[in-house]
Formats: C-alpha cells, sequence, structure tokens
C-alpha cells in the first residue's frame, strides 16, 4: 500500500529519507522555506463524525491521501415517477454497509464499495460533513484540498455543491457551508480569505466575477510544479454575505442551455478557489552581529504562515448526444465537456494503475486538477447518480469513474513558511528609529556642548569685565584718597607758612633781651608739633598703601584663580570634545553594524532562495552548525546520483561516521538536536545500521533524551528511533534492562500530540511481542501505558495500541500452550477486556483485525473464558467466526469455540448455533 506525506510506516514508525518535519525551526540563520508533513487520516485538526478516513470500507481506507469517494443518490423527479412507474430503481443502497447494487436484471447485479453511500434522504449537511468537512479543516491546517462532483447531467451536481439556500438554510451547499466554517476558524485581524471563481468553457478559462476577462492562462512553476491562475480576479472576503453574492454574480455568468436530460443543464466547469493565509505563533529566531555581543541587536521572531487553497469543482454532466438532443452549439458545447471528461478519465486511469505516464495536459482541466489528482491535496469526490433504469449505462459510467478514483493516492504536503517580507519591515522600522535615535542624541550632544562652550565664553567675559572694573574702582579710590592727602597737606603747610610769617618780635622791651627769648622758643615748640604732626600723617599714608599694595596682591591671585579656572574650563571644553568625537566614532561603529544588518538581510533573502531549492530536491530548511559536513555530503551526493537522486543513508552514515551524529544529541541548541536525533531515527530504520547504532551507546543517548528532554519533538522522533530498534530481540532485551519501558510509559502520560503517542505505542507494542519480557513489561507499566493511550482516540494510535495487545495475547497464549503460563492473562488483570470487546468490530480495518486476533489468543486459553463470556467476548467470537473478512481469524476463531468446553456450554445454555 503507498503512502503519503513524509514516508513509510513499519511497525509503528516512522520511517523517511530526510524530509522535513513540521517540527523543524529556523532560529540561528532564518531562512524562508515551505515544509511538507504527513497529514493523519484522520483530519489534522480535529475529529468529525463525517470523516471518511474512519468509514473506509477497505484495508486501504486509512492512507492520508487516497482520495475519498461518495456516492449520493438522486430521488426521482416528477418525469420519472411518472415514465418509470412500473420498473424498479436499477440502483440499491446498503448505507450501513457503505455499498451499491447496480442491477443487471432482475437476477443479476453487481455490487460496488465506496467510502460512503449517501441515499435520497440523506441532508445537505449530511453530505457536508461526509464529502466536505474534513478537506476544510486540512485546508485551514494549511494544506491543499479539493472537492469534486461527477455525474450525469441532472443528478444534482450543482444542487449538491453550489446551492446558496436563501429560500431554506437547509438546503445550502458544500460551498456555502465550507465558507461558513473557514469564516468562523480565521482571525480577521491577522489572517485573509480570498476567492476566485472561475469557468472553463468550451476549453477556455474564464473569469465569472469578471466576464471580460475571458481567455485567462493557467501557469505552472517550474521548481515546485503548482499550477495557478494569476490572471483571475482575487477577492478577500470578510463576511458570509459577500461571499453569497459572488457566487450569486458567478452563477448569473455561468452558460447553461435546456436539453432534454434537464431545463438548466450546465454547459461549463465551474470552479472555486478560496485561498486561506494564516499567521501562527512565531518561533524564536535570534540575529547577531558578526562578533555576537552588539548590544544594538535585538532578538526578532519572524511570523509563521500557512496557506492553504480548497478548489471546489462543479463538473459540467456528463451525457450523450442522442439522450440530450444537443444540437448545433449545444452539441459543440456537448463535445467540448465530455473531452475534457474523458481527459480527466484517462488521467485517473493511469494514477490508478501507477502508469509511468499521466496525459496531464490533454485537458485545461486535467491542468487545473493536477495537484487534486496524483498532486498534494487533499481530494473528496461525490458522484452524483439517477435510479432511472434508462440511464442505468450513464449510472454505471459514473460508478466506474468513481472506483477508479478510489485508487488514487495523493502526496498531502504542508503548505508553511516564514513570512520574511514582515520580517524585512520590521527589521527597517528598527533601524530607522535607531538611525533616528542616533541621530536625536547626537544633535542633543551637539546642542549640549554648544551650550557649554557659550557658557564658559560667557563666565570668562564676565569675570574679566567685573576684575577689570574692580581694579579700576580702586585705582581711582586710592588715586582720590591720595590726592585728599596731599590737599590736605598743602593746605596745612600754607597755613604753617602763613602763621609763621605773620609774627614779629617785640625789641627792646628789656635791656637784657629776656623778651625775644620767650618768643623763639615759643615757635619752635609750634614747628616741632607741625613736624610730628606731618610724621603721623606720612605714617598713615604708608598704611594705607600698604593696605592698597594687599588689594593689589589679593586682585592678582584673584586674577590667578579666575585664570585657573579659565584653564579649567578650557580643559572641562577639551574633554567634551573627546567626548564628541567618541560619539562620532560610535555613529561609524553603527553604521558599520547598519550595513552588517543590510548585507544580513540580503543574505537572507539568498538563504530563502537556497533554502527553496533545497525543498524542493528534498533537502532541510535548516543546516545546524553540527551538521554541516553531513549536509553538504548530502548535496555532494545528490550532485554525483544525477537526477535529482537522494543520497543512501547507508553511505552517508559511512562517510560522516556515527559518533559524530551522536554526539550532536547532546548540542545544546535545541535545533542541533532535534536533527540529529532525526538522522539517527532515519538510520535506525535501516537493519543493517542497528547494531552499530547499539553498540555506539545511540540506544543510551535516545533514552537520555525521553527522560531529560522536554520537547515534544524530540520526543516523537527519539521514541520512533526506539521503536525501530525494538524490532530486534536483542534490542528489545537491552532497551527493558536500562528502564525503557518506563520512560516509554512516561513518555505516553505527558504526550498530547497523537503522532508522538502513535510512536510510543509502536515501539511498546514490539516489545509486547517478546516472551522472555511479558512480566517484567507488565511489572513496569507497559500494558497500562498501552491502555492510557487509547484516550487520544486517534485511529492510527488505536491501531499501534491494538497491535501491542494481540502481540502480548499471542505470548500468553503460547507460553498457556507449551505450560509455562497459568492462570488467567495479564491483558485481563489489567482491565484491558472492555477495550478490546468494544474495538472488536471497530470500523478502522488496522484496529479490527488487530482486535479480531487478540480476542482469538485470550480465548485459546480455557483460564479466560469466564472472564471472557461475562465480558461479552463470546458473542463476538460468533461474529468472528462467521463474518471476518480475514480465513486465517476466522478459522481460528471457529476452531478455539469448538475447542473450549465453557465456550461450548455457554452456547448451548444460549442456543447458538456454530
Amino acid at each position: 500500500m503507498a503512502t503519503s506525506g513524509g514516508g513509510n510506516y513499519r511497525n509503528g514508525t516512522h520511517k523517511s529519507s530526510m524530509k522535513v518535519d513540521r517540527s523543524l525551526s529556523l532560529s540561528s540563520n532564518p531562512k524562508s522555506s515551505v515544509k511538507s508533513k504527513s497529514l493523519p487520516s484522520s483530519g489534522p485538526r480535529r475529529n468529525s463524525t463525517g470523516s471518511l478516513a474512519g468509514g473506509a470500507a477497505k484495508d486501504n481506507a486509512g492512507v492520508p491521501g487516497r482520495v475519498r469517494v461518495a456516492v449520493r443518490l438522486r430521488p426521482r423527479n416528477a418525469e420519472e415517477l411518472v415514465e418509470d412507474a412500473d420498473f424498479a430503481d436499477c440502483v440499491e443502497l446498503q448505507p450501513e454497509l457503505k455499498r451499491l447494487k447496480l442491477r443487471k436484471n432482475n437476477w443479476d447485479s453487481d455490487t460496488y464499495e465506496f467510502d460512503e453511500v449517501l441515499t435520497e434522504f440523506a441532508s445537505q449537511k449530511r453530505v457536508y460533513e461526509v464529502v466536505a468537512k474534513p478537506v476544510v479543516e486540512s485546508v485551514l491546517d494549511g494544506y491543499n484540498g479539493t472537492i469534486m462532483a461527477y455525474g450525469q447531467t441532472g443528478t444534482g451536481k450543482t444542487y449538491t455543491l453550489g446551492r446558496l439556500g436563501e429560500e431554506d438554510t437547509a438546503a445550502r451547499g458544500i460551498m456555502v457551508r465550507a465558507m461558513e466554517d473557514i469564516l468562523a476558524d480565521v482571525s480577521l485581524e491577522t489572517d485573509s480569505v480570498s476567492v476566485s471563481y472561475l469557468q472553463l468553457y468550451m476549453e477556455t478559462i474564464q473569469d465569472l466575477l469578471d466576464p471580460a476577462n475571458d481567455n485567462i492562462p493557467i501557469v505552472e512553476d517550474p521548481k515546485t510544479g503548482d499550477v495557478s491562475v494569476p490572471g483571475a480576479t482575487l477577492v478577500e472576503i470578510r463576511d458570509q454575505h459577500s461571499f453569497v453574492e459572488l457566487l450569486r454574480l458567478g452563477e448569473a455568468h455561468r452558460f447553461a442551455a435546456n436539453t432534454k436530460l434537464n431545463t438548466e443543464s450546465s454547459r461549463s466547469h465551474a470552479i472555486l478557489m478560496v485561498h486561506v493565509k494564516r499567521s501562527v505563533k512565531a518561533r524564536d529566531s535570534a540575529f547577531s552581529s558578526e562578533n555576537g555581543n552588539s548590544p544594538h541587536m535585538k532578538t526578532l521572531k519572524p511570523s509563521l504562515v500557512r496557506k492553504g487553497k480548497l478548489v471546489v469543482v462543479d463538473l459540467a454532466g456528463s451525457e450523450r448526444i442522442d439522450k440530450s438532443g444537443s444540437e448545433g452549439h449545444t452539441l459543440e458545447e456537448a463535445k467540448s465537456i465530455n473531452l475534457s471528461l474523458s481527459a480527466l478519465g484517462k488521467c485517473i486511469n493511469a494514477l490508478a494503475e501507477n502508469s509511468a505516464h499521466v496525459p496531464v495536459r490533454d485537458s485545461k482541466l486535467t491542468r487545473l486538477l493536477k495537484d487534486s489528482f496524483g498532486g498534494t491535496a487533499r481530494t473528496s469526490l461525490v458522484i452524483t447518480i439517477g435510479p432511472s433504469p434508462r440511464h442505468r449505462g450513464e449510472t454505471a459510467s459514473t460508478i466506474m469513474f468513481g472506483q477508479r478514483a478510489m485508487k488514487v493516492e495523493n502526496m498531502l504536503k504542508l503548505k508553511e513558511e516564514f513570512d520574511y517580507k514582515s520580517l524585512a519591515r520590521r527589521l527597517d522600522i528598527q533601524l530607522d528609529k535607531l538611525i533616528a535615535e542616533h541621530e536625536r542624541q547626537q544633535k542633543a550632544f551637539e546642542d549640549e556642548i554648544e551650550r557649554i562652550n557659550v557658557e564658559a565664553q560667557n563666565r570668562i567675559s564676565e569675570f574679566e569685565s567685573n576684575h577689570a572694573d574692580a581694579l579700576e574702582k580702586e585705582r581711582l579710590k586710592y588715586q582720590k584718597d591720595y590726592m585728599d592727602s596731599i590737599k590736605k597737606l598743602e593746605e596745612q603747610l600754607v597755613k604753617s607758612q602763613q602763621k609763621n610769617g605773620s609774627e614779629k618780635v617785640p625789641v627792646g622791651l628789656r635791656e637784657d633781651g629776656s623778651a625775644l627769648t620767650s618768643n623763639t622758643e615759643s615757635s619752635k615748640v609750634s614747628a616741632a608739633e607741625e613736624v610730628a604732626e606731618l610724621k603721623k600723617l606720612l605714617q598713615k599714608e604708608n598704611l594705607l598703601r600698604k593696605t592698597a599694595e594687599e588689594e593689589v596682591n589679593n586682585l592678582k591671585s584673584q586674577i590667578a584663580q579666575w585664570k585657573r579656572s579659565e584653564a579649567s574650563g578650557n580643559s572641562e571644553i577639551l574633554k567634551l570634545r573627546k567626548m564628541l568625537e567618541d560619539e562620532a566614532s560610535q555613529k561609524e561603529k553603527l553604521e558599520g553594524e547598519i550595513a552588517i544588518l543590510q548585507s544580513q538581510l540580503l543574505q537572507l533573502s539568498f538563504d530563502a532562495d537556497e533554502t527553496t531549492r533545497r525543498l524542493d530536491r528534498g533537502g532541510s530548511g535548516k543546516v545546524p552548525s553540527g551538521l554541516d559536513s553531513l549536509i553538504s555530503q548530502v548535496k555532494h551526493h545528490q550532485q554525483d546520483s544525477g537526477n535529482g537522486e537522494k543520497a543512501s543513508i547507508a553511505k552517508l552514515f559511512e562517510q560522516v561516521g556515527l559518533q559524530k551524529i551522536l554526539s550532536l544529541l547532546e548540542a545544546e541548541d535545541a535545533d542541533v538536536r532535534i536533527h540529529a536525533v532525526k538522522v539517527v531515527a532515519n538510520l535506525a530504520a535501516e537493519e543493517m545500521n542497528q547494531e552499530k547504532i547499539v553498540e555506539a551507546g545511540g540506544l543510551t543517548s535516545l533514552l537520555m533524551l525521553l527522560r531529560n528532554s522536554e520537547d515534544e519533538t524530540i520526543h516523537r522522533v527519539a521514541a520512533g528511533a526506539i521503536a525501530n530498534l525494538a524490532m530486534n530481540e536483542t534490542n528489545q532485551e537491552l532497551i527493558m534492562s536500562q528502564g525503557g519501558i518506563g520512560l516509554l510509559s512516561m513518555t505516553a502520560a505527558n504526550a498530547e500530540d497523537p503522532q508522538t503517542l502513535r510512536m510510543v505505542a509502536g515501539a511498546i507494542a514490539n516489545l509486547c511481542g517478546n516472551d522472555k519480557l511479558q512480566m517484567k513489561l507488565r511489572s513496569e507499566g507497559g500494558i497500562k501505558a498501552l491502555l492510557g493511550m487509547v484516550r487520544c482516540r486517534h485511529a492510527d494510535v488505536l491501531a499501534q495500541v491494538a497491535r501491542g495487545i494481540a502481540n502480548f495475547a499471542k505470548c500468553e497464549s503460547r507460553a498457556a500452550t507449551q505450560g509455562t503460563k497459568t492462570g488467567r492473562s495479564l491483558l485481563i488483570e489489567d482491565g484491558a477486556l472492555p477495550w478490546i470487546v468494544q474495538n472488536a468490530n471497530n470500523e478502522a480495518s488496522p484496529i479490527r483485525r488487530h482486535i479480531e486476533l487478540a480476542l482469538c489468543h485470550l480465548a485459546q486459553h480455557e483460564a479466560n473464558a469466564k472472564d471472557m463470556i461475562s465480558g461479552g467476548a463470546l458473542w463476538e467470537l460468533v461474529r468472528i467466526s462467521r463474518d471476518c473478512a480475514r480465513e486465517d481469524i476466522r478459522t481460528l476463531s471457529h476452531r478455539t469455540l469448538t475447542s473450549s468446553p465453557s465456550f461450548q456450554a455457554e452456547m448451548r445454555r444460549l442456543r447458538i448455533g456454530h
């Protein structure tokens, strides 16, 4: 059975060849990439009651990418009620068995199985849930999806897809209901929904929203192979009302004609394209400069964008010219319709038969649907048929078209990329803010320097002016005081001279001269007094002069101090100038960092292109530093091998060396550890590498990752690698001896992701198949862990749990037969029987097959019979012996019932024939 998405699954493990997993992140050197991931068969978002994956009738129903086909029967119309009143319907439906019988005559009929069989009473809501809802949920998660209706003219294709339901809301078709679910799930603030509506008429693509645009070319990307119609009108949808108006506008422009089979027959293929772009939580992605320690760098978080495209195709009715009565231009239209449908049928036949050549280019319809059949989209097809026996040939042709379509498998891919345009805009804004802030700081600094210079100059000028004024005032004061003193001395001298000149000497007063002597002595005394007074004045003048000199000295010291202040101010100015020069050099450094950032932007664009090309060749979108040589050797081997062939894992293993790969499991970078454990998991998928991995300590490292890591991606991949290693009996004993079952049980208890639980369940299921480990596995909680994982309700997880229970029951049955096991089953003691009975008739064939085997093995041990009878297992064993699709299980169940006395006695008591 072919698989899709990420590779092959074996024994519950994921085996892939270096595919890019959804868990890969781009942190240290982000690159634009498109990532691919396998889509779970039951839908990537949530369980749906109408999911086709859970209700498929065939064993390959669990294939995630297989085209799902539902058949819908139209009730008889008024004309058929009259003309075919005496004839029975040519179609008999068995919806509970998902079967359809097409009568050849009253005695013979052909039986066909589909993923879903919808009767004439099926509501539009029921049709939407089983046909379209899983596809819509996939589109919301980033996958491409296609919903298509095929059938004879007048069987209800347009009613199923395009009914607006304005008069009766219950009659709404798939287009309206799908947009309701999309608008309910997206956020119009961060997400966008846009719509194109086209018709393919006479091998020409026309725009139903702009009739003047009537010859739109189809463009195919040479790298990815994606098909698009860039010339079509693209309208952004904000609410349901505007979408309904667009549908009404498009239907008004669609070509229709009146034929014998339908009064308003569509003469073109209508194609609705809904583009959904969603932003999810960004992952941390740090950018650093060359030295890695720049304080101006900040952590940048690029937005993660998922793009999904929903294509709804209302095909024109397949018809026979003689029955439709087409003539003239209507005949040419019918020929064009039949030609494009024939080309579509040829492509589906080639895909169903795994043909080397698929004739996609025979018609524009097949080119537009290249992604829907054999591409990367999740596709659901509803074929519409009528009950009239007159059109049995057209009905048989439609049914065979659906049967062939069920064999087509697609490779589902997640459309996920980083929004580097937004990141570049944010980086430009950050650069602009940094430059503006730097300019503001530089301007403020220059203004501060200018202010300090002006203030210093003003202070110096003020000090000089004050000093000059003070000196002048002191000089004038002392000059005035000096002049006043001189003037006083001169006045005193004049008075003294006048006084001395006016005195006369008396003569002849006495004969002996006594009178003259007296006058002379009086004059001498007066002169001595004058001299003494002059001395005092001179002393005072000397004191004043000394005081003035001291004042002058003080002023000189102040001037010297002011000069020192001026020198200090000059030194401060020099310091400020030096700071300015430092700021200028810092500015140059910032400009250099800005140049580095700009070069990193250019490198981002280059790396984005390189990553896209690498992904187109199947390479990784991120190359951790520790794996550079590994990836380079992968590239080298791809170039040498030619035609884009992938390098052999075994050859890569020998060239790089296992020790180097295992050493990366302990790297500090989480992304490096994730890549390393994925490489080890891929190597472990090859049996020739398993012994080398275990000998080199790889098993111990994987168990340490389960014990110490908190990353669920590492848990999932490590559990998958352990599951691969657990296929070897020797490795199983090593896993158990190193506490592996306890670590797996702990991981199962903490995990929520279905894929992680599937890996863990697959590993435990492999361990359950070892006879020697039964008791230890049970004592360390292995069975409890298996039963605990049924809480997930995911079909893949339940299939692995059922496989583990079947392996355990088989080992117990073998031990009981050999006489080494007594007493009732450990599975029954741990409470597994109710779940086993409940899922014995599960719709998913992998689960049902394993559970049926487990019941048969449990029933072979007579000690379990009482519990199985009381638990309702006997009825399931009887059903298995009668209705099981596999003959070996049916035979084993019959042999078990006939060989057990307890079962025979209970069947006789209940009168159950066997």
